[in-house]
């Protein structure tokens, strides 16, 4: 049995789960490490933040501001920005290209740190470094900003043929790289018949919403002409958040496109036969959108950061302090973003959205700060606001809100406001926002 296995699990041929212990393969210890420095010391406390993405870039431009005094230097494999927030309206050309894709560039320059381009092999703690492919760079203070991986594993074991064949044929489209635009021509070339989407067990990345996707799709094929099914497999009892907005949507805008299908986690994929099944049935497709289990980014793993169980057996998830996002053990490396674990037992984890990682992103540049000057970090309560355009013509959106504070009992808690009633003052209102948290880190 692989190391890769033991330390994830996975359900051997989608039928039963194992628990066991170990390493994953992909988070040992590269045996071949380029031995140069890839950028030596300034002189000054170094900040490295490894990922770019909507967390990163504002934990890049806050660190700046808040601690003038330590070098930043944001890592990250993509030569440019990309926001899967609104991603699913590009999709259908509501949004162009430009308005997603943005340089790393002018925001680096604008606010003095540093912006390097390479691949993440490894980080050490012990030795606080983190290895490239271009060489390794020494921290004072790291910010890991992964995002999530996706996670066959619990699909097809070590089968690294089929999951590689599955990404590359029915991508998801959850990541920025190229799967968006496959998955864009895939929707635009569609000529006819069922489309499958599985969505990810909770916690998952959201947005984009897969809700959504489902909807302007449908929207799309409607448009079109194209006579297409949509078959959504949820693994959750019900269609949420947003349930009564989602499924007036299905029901009203899309009755004979969409059909959502719940308490239908998978047991088995067959992607050469196109054939899956689930606790809820088995289904026959044409085409098909993929989203496996998320999990922490392989950046976590690698630094050995994923919580554990009270068993012992890893979350999937970072475990970090709930309140101030840095290691237990090692209080200077903090992780933001998609990646963080549970926070409350009230309601588990923060929403894996942009909004919830650009203010992490900001408060963990307020906890540097106050550590590089000798004091005592204090937690920042976020908030969380998303919107989903269910209609293209007219567009219309629907949208939800998180409040939280904290409870009598000492923990976190949540309040959430669906917003039920579609209409366009809410996709105006989505336009806004992603302006704003553009314009937050410098890529507007």
């Amino acid at each position: 049995m692989s190391t890769f296995d033991s330390r994830r699990g996975f359900v051997a041929s989608g039928l039963a789960a194992a628990a066991l212990a170990g390493t994953p393969a992909f988070a040992q210890p590269l045996i071949i490490k380029p031995t140069q420095e890839l950028m030596p010391r300034s002189g000054k406390r170094r900040v490295v933040i490894a990922g770019g993405g909507w967390g990163g870039m504002t934990a890049a431009r806050y660190v700046r501001q808040t601690a003038p005094d330590l070098e930043v230097v944001m890592l990250e494999r993509n030569p440019f920005f990309w926001s899967c927030p609104l991603s699913n309206k590009w999709l259908i050309d509501v949004v162009n290209t430009d308005f997603l894709a943005h340089s790393y560039l002018p925001p680096a320059k604008k606010y003095g740190y540093t912006f390097i381009q390479t691949e993440i092999s490894d980080i050490d703690r012990g030795a606080k470094r983190v290895h490239t492919a271009q060489g390794f760079l020494q921290y004072d203070w790291l910010i890991i900003a992964g995002g999530i991986r996706n996670a066959f594993e619990p699909w097809f074991g070590n089968d690294w043929k089929t999951i590689e064949y599955t990404k590359a044929a029915f991508p998801s489209a959850y990541i920025p790289s190229a799967e968006h635009a496959v998955l864009k021509r895939k929707i635009q070339n569609f000529k006819g018949g069922t489309i499958v989407m599985t969505l990810p067990p909770p916690p998952h990345r959201c947005p984009p919403s897969p809700y959504e996707r489902a909807c302007l799709m449908a929207w799309w094929f409607k448009t079109k002409k194209i006579p297409a099914k949509i078959v959504i497999l949820d693994p959750k009892p019900r269609i949420a958040p947003i349930t009564l907005g989602y499924r007036q949507a299905f029901e009203e805008l899309y009755p004979n496109i969409i059909t959502h299908v719940p308490n239908a986690r998978v047991k088995s994929v067959d992607p050469y036969k196109k054939r899956i099944s689930t606790e809820a049935g088995d289904f026959d497709f044409d085409e098909a959108i993929f989203m496996p289990p998320h999990q922490a980014a392989d950046l976590v793993w690698k630094a050995d950061l994923i919580g554990k169980t009270p068993d012992g057996k890893p979350t999937g998830w970072a475990g970090v302090d709930p309140l101030i996002y840095n290691a237990k053990d090692d209080p200077q490396v903090y992780v933001i973003g998609d990646s963080v674990g549970a926070i409350s037992p009230q309601f588990g984890h923060y929403p894996k959205s942009g909004h919830v990682a650009n203010w992490m992103g900001k408060s963990v540049a307020r906890h540097i700060a106050d550590q590089a000057a000798g004091r005592t970090p204090k937690h920042i309560m976020i908030d969380n606001l998303c919107y989903m355009l269910v209609n293209n013509d007219p567009k219309e959106a629907i949208s939800v809100q998180f409040d939280y504070k904290f409870g009598p009992e000492g923990h976190v808690v949540q309040t959430q406001i669906d917003d039920n009633d579609r209409r366009t003052k809410l996709w105006e209102e989505d336009l806004r926002w992603i302006s704003l948290m553009f314009a937050d880190f410098a890529v507007a």
